[in-house]
């Protein structure tokens, strides 16, 4: 990768958000924003290529991308009061000057978990736009396959055009038909933040990052939502752990090597007093809420083996009633076998298997190698860490992979 694609690529991953969430404000069309932003950011990898970055670099794709807005209007002869007005803000803004403006990423979630496009468009569609992630990625994170995922982006952007759907937050009122797919998404952005599909990174901070500030406000704006608290929660519990989930150079460090005087306990209460708050709602804890509740009983524990792992099977199994999905019960048999031995949790694990949902994922196979492992089947249990180490996409988990098996 050239010098200029890596600046481009770190410019997009911090600052990718907020420049599709300007352009959309100004366009009104979060599909054409997102394709202006990309035109942009191909201009970049060409004009960028002698060491000429700008100052300030997210500007500069926002002015461009605007500038090829007004092009298109000017050609397509549609110099209407649109045109007009984002002509007379662009000579207002300067490439020196960036000041993003965080509502608008906000704004572009709950116009991208809009009710006219269908579950999982608005998930796809928000994970691209908002997180930058590519189809690759978000086809791994969804268990689908990528010509899925590309199918549900284009057909989202051509839906929101065709529908007019403006770039606007919804009233008060139209929250709660969006809530649940607005709390999704920002979930998955920090699951791909707190372990990357991809790449040669474990932790993504900028996403997780951004996925905990929009949780907050979320929380901000209702109050009385139980799982905008649990989901808070959640992210804070797990986020606490980041100072030790890797080594000196970037390797990750699994929890029961992990030195838990480096977990952040503020962020430990903070994810704790937001469970309280989901409680506090008197509806019960939804998947979130119970989510949280695993994560805390790990926050509280001195160590791995001094954790309340019977306790965790119980949660587990209501969070498997409550939101019913293969990782939970993959995660529920990695409890088991702490809490009952390995050799019922391989049961559970070769059920999953053969019901085939988590084909493909190097998760099945990495579990069940470890769970092999601990029942002393040694060439069973590196066949399998081999099988998982194919599978996972991301670098940093695979050299854990190969190591785990060439440790047996």
């Amino acid at each position: 990768m050239t010098s200029a694609a890596r600046t481009v690529e770190a410019v997009w991953r911090i600052e990718g958000a907020r420049v599709v969430a300007t352009l959309a404000r100004v366009t009104g069309d979060v599909g054409l924003a997102e394709d202006l932003a990309q035109e942009a950011v191909a201009d970049a990898l060409t004009q960028w290529s002698d060491g000429a970055v700008p100052a300030n670099p997210a500007a500069w794709l926002t002015t461009v991308a605007r500038r090829k807005a007004i092009d298109a209007w000017r050609r397509a002869e549609r110099l209407d009061a649109r045109y007009a007005a984002m002509a007379r803000d662009l000579t207002e803004v300067s490439e020196d000057v960036w000041e993003p403006i965080e509502d608008d990423v906000l704004r572009l979630v709950f116009t991208a978990c809009h009710p006219v496009l269908s579950r999982e468009s608005q998930v796809a569609l928000t994970l691209r736009v908002v997180s930058g992630l590519t189809s690759e990625e978000i086809a791994r994170l969804l268990l689908v396959p990528v010509p899925t995922v590309q199918a549900r982006i284009t057909r989202a952007k051509k839906t929101l055009t065709a529908a007019h759907v403006p770039f606007e937050a919804p009233e008060p009122a139209e929250w709660g038909e969006r809530l649940g797919a607005v709390l999704g998404v920002v979930y998955l952005l920090f699951t791909e933040g707190y372990a990357a599909t991809s790449g040669d990174r474990w932790i993504r901070p900028e996403l997780a990052g951004e996925a905990i500030r929009l949780s907050r406000v979320l929380t901000g704006l209702l109050p009385r939502e139980a799982e905008a608290w649990g989901l808070l929660a959640l992210l804070e519990l797990q986020a606490s752990r980041f100072a030790a989930r890797t080594g000196p150079d970037g390797a990750p460090v699994l929890l029961a090597d992990q030195d838990r005087s480096r977990w952040d306990h503020g962020q430990i209460a903070r994810g704790r007093a937001a469970l309280r708050r989901a409680g506090e709602a008197g509806r019960g804890l939804g998947p979130y809420g119970l989510q949280a509740a695993i994560a805390e009983q790990h926050a509280v524990a001195p160590s791995v083996e001094e954790t309340d792992w019977t306790r965790i099977v119980l949660i587990y199994e209501a969070l498997g009633r409550v939101a019913p999905s293969p990782v939970v019960e993959l995660n529920r048999a990695v409890a088991v076998s702490r809490a009952e031995g390995p050799a019922e949790a391989l049961r559970m694990v070769e059920a999953l298997s053969d019901g085939g949902s988590l084909r493909g994922s190097h998760l099945l196979p990495s579990v069940r190698g470890e769970l092999l492992a601990q029942l002393g089947r040694i060439d069973e249990a590196r066949d399998e860490l081999m099988a998982a180490a194919g599978l996972a996409r991301n670098e940093r988990e695979r050299t854990v992979l190969l190591a785990k098996a060439a440790a047996l």
